[in-house]
């Protein structure tokens, strides 16, 4: 049987950027997935605030201090997030690399003031209900933040090897610009819970 070719397709690139990249579409999916576990999280705290005759129960509002400072850090990193998203597009391997740089230095920074933010909230996790609710809505943060600079890291110590010359890791920085997004508008969010609902 003779094999015809229908159409020669080896011009193509091998990746792209945004919704024409499949991992971006992972990337939407795993957001989905954990702004889910979000809304269950903060539907948890409002049930529980609805029952309680007081709240917060048995302690005062938390200290606004630590978790403002995170608020003021990742807010002010969208600039340089949507920067180095911008030079991936472009391919700019020198400016990415820079950008990949101040970029982890800004994503360790609100994990370094959250050391003090857990005390901040002025009750144990397993004091009551309160205690645990925002203790677990806090660490669920975190823990996003911990992965995303985790994976800002990896991407950065591979920019500075012969693998960070290859277009797909543009690709992958701009999808991590994308996902930093989210660790940054779910904080917004969460701060809202967490330090205002309670003085409400």
């Amino acid at each position: 049987m003779r094999h015809r070719p229908v159409a020669d397709i080896s011009h193509l690139p091998t990746y792209d950027f945004g919704s024409a990249s499949p991992m971006w579409w992972g990337t939407l999916a795993f957001i989905a997935l954990e702004a889910t576990g979000f809304v269950l999280a903060i539907g948890t705290y409002f049930y529980l605030a609805v029952l309680a005759r007081h709240w917060p129960i048995g302690a005062p509002a938390p200290d606004l201090l630590p978790g403002t400072a995170v608020l003021v850090i990742l807010v002010a990193s969208v600039l340089p997030n949507h920067m180095i998203e911008f030079w991936a597009r472009r391919r700019d391997l020198a400016k990415v690399r820079l950008g990949i740089v101040v970029m982890s230095i800004v994503g360790i920074l609100p994990l370094i003031v959250r050391i003090w933010e857990f005390p901040a909230l002025r009750i144990s996790w397993d004091q009551n209900a309160y205690g645990s609710i925002v203790w677990f809505l806090l660490g669920l943060h975190t823990t996003h933040l911990l992965t995303d600079v985790g994976d800002t890291i990896v991407l950065a110590v591979l920019m500075f090897t012969q693998k960070g010359k290859a277009g797909r890791r543009f690709s992958d920085v701009s999808d991590n610009a994308f996902y930093w997004d989210f660790v940054v508008v779910s904080w917004v969010v969460l701060y809202l819970v967490i330090y205002w609902a309670p003085r409400m």
